[in-house]
Formats: C-alpha cells, sequence, structure tokens
C-alpha cells in the first residue's frame, strides 16, 4: 500500500493526473489476465475481445 501512497503523492506534486487512468487500465487488463489463466471464467472473458 505505500506504493499506492507513494504514487498518489508523485502524481499530487507534479501535477501529473494523466497517468491515474493508464495506471487503472493496466490494473484492470492485469486483473483480466489473472482471471483467465485456468478459470471457469475464461471462455466468458475470450468473447469481449
Amino acid at each position: 500500500m505505500s506504493f499506492i501512497a507513494e504514487f498518489w503523492r508523485f502524481m499530487r506534486v507534479r501535477k501529473k493526473y494523466w497517468l491515474l487512468p493508464i495506471m487503472l487500465m493496466m490494473l484492470v487488463f492485469g486483473g483480466l489476465l489473472v482471471l483467465t489463466q485456468g478459470s471457469a471464467v475464461a471462455p466468458f472473458i475470450y468473447t469481449l475481445f
């Protein structure tokens, strides 16, 4: 959790708020990759792409 707090402070001080949507999308796609690795949800996620 300290990484998230430090990243937030970095964005606030440097005024780089445009990094937030990029990081959120990376987290979403990372979560999808984890879900598709050998789960029953995989066939449904593959149909999205």
